[in-house]
């Protein structure tokens, strides 16, 4: 067994569930240290009340709560949106964006409060522990980092019991969701119990933050929503702050049961997972944000954008947020939003996105340029050497009878499955 680090104080990332709630105690004694809570208010609606109380009763010194959600949303959100970062064609990265924010400050109260480490909850498992960890690494390697999950013998809920029961923690006797679940401003995630069936069909019971696309309204809901150099400013003509817009969106596509996910992904560690995940307002920003980019960028800064987004999901996702590329992809996202300045109308109707209109002052749209009607701009017969010249390869392999992929192939053989 690895020989304890010395510590004397340390920086707890504090959610006051049945995990956290025992770590505080088990910090204590195994390292004999001061536990210091902090807590990230991210928009985990009534997970924060009676923190303090739980933090004080469980064993720590005191807990520093923040209201991190504008930050959250300005900082971390919206610049996914403006970079069309989406993890595997469908996360949009709700809880990968957000570890690098409290990583963040976990190193800035550990800095107020004298502290020589950090600690948190994530498993051995998953990618959170990533990505606390290489925040704390980027931002101020000389902290200690103490992972129990990966020390501790606690295997199961029932042990993690056993233990606050020893230790007189007091943890709420409620029943247990039979799923892992993470939510913040963004979203939230939904992990384990049958869910890991990847056959099992989810029920409605799963589902916290939209209603099922069958019940919701049988009317559509059109929604405009205003972006100002990519950034969304206001929703139906109203400005609003960055968290108070996510808010808003959230309750109008959980309304239209907009933003459910199901998917398998690659884990950082090495495993598939399955999850659930809701992300109302975060996939209809992102919805407007590529109409808009379709009316005001052009082909070639479009497409490499496109190769761009995914790298950027994919650092995110790895907990590279405080990396030299990201930053660098950053400022290549940055450069071409100056035009995404626009309005974009949608229409929100029983899980489905539609797009109803955009305008832009910066559109590159030209109606003289594509029309089919008659025009004065646009040479057609100037086409003709166009495709002469762009089908010059195709033309040179024909000519030199080379073999074209996907002729002379051998057919599947379909009379195996005749009918009765």
């Amino acid at each position: 067994m690895k020989e304890k680090k010395e510590v004397k104080k340390v920086v707890l990332a504090y959610s006051g569930g049945l995990d956290t709630s025992v770590i505080v105690p088990w910090l204590k004694e195994n390292y004999g240290c001061e536990v210091v809570c902090f807590t990230a208010d991210l928009g985990q609606s009534d997970e924060l009340e009676g923190l303090e109380e739980k933090a004080i009763a469980s064993g720590a010194s005191q807990i520093i709560i923040k209201d991190l959600r504008e930050e959250f949303a300005e900082e971390y959100l919206f610049p996914l949106v403006r970079a069309g970062a989406v993890y595997e064609r469908k996360y949009l990265l709700g809880t990968s964006a957000a570890r690098p924010l409290i990583a963040k400050y976990l190193v800035e109260v550990a800095h107020e409060v004298g502290a020589d480490a950090i600690a948190h909850g994530a498993t051995g498992k998953g990618n959170d522990q990533v990505r606390f960890e290489l925040g704390v690494m980027a931002l101020d390697p000389r902290l200690k980092i103490i992972a129990p999950w990966r020390e501790w013998e606690i295997r199961s809920r029932e042990d993690a019991l056993e233990y606050a029961a020893a230790h007189n923690i007091p943890v709420k006797a409620s029943k247990k969701s039979i799923y892992s679940r993470d939510q913040n401003l963004w979203h939230i995630s939904h992990e384990g119990g049958p869910l890991e069936d990847p056959w099992w069909e989810p029920d409605e019971s799963v589902f916290v933050l939209s209603q099922s696309p069958q019940q919701a309204p049988d009317e559509p809901e059109y929604v405009e929503i205003e972006f100002e150099s990519g950034t969304p400013i206001a929703v139906n003509g109203k400005k609003m702050s960055p968290a108070s817009l996510i808010e808003h969106l959230n309750k109008l596509g959980g309304k239209h049961g907009i933003g459910r996910v199901d998917m398998v992904e690659n884990r950082l560690v090495g495993m598939k997972s399955r999850g659930i995940y809701e992300t109302p307002g975060g996939t209809i920003l992102m919805a407007a944000h590529r109409e808009l980019e379709s009316l005001v960028l052009d082909h070639a800064t479009m497409q490499f954008k496109d190769m761009v987004a995914l790298k950027y999901a994919e650092l995110v996702y790895n907990g590279m947020w405080f990396s030299p590329l990201r930053e660098a992809l950053d400022a290549f996202v940055n450069a071409t939003q100056g035009p995404v300045t626009g309005t974009v109308r949608l229409k929100l109707y029983k899980g489905n996105i539609i797009v109803a209109g955009r305008k832009s002052p910066f559109s590159l749209y030209r109606e003289d340029f594509a029309t089919f009607g008659q025009d004065d701009v646009y040479d057609q017969s100037d086409a003709e050497g166009f495709i002469h010249l762009f089908g010059l390869p195709l033309k040179v392999r024909a000519l030199n009878n080379l073999p074209v992929a996907g002729l002379n192939l051998p057919k599947p053989d379909y009379s195996r499955f005749k009918r009765d």
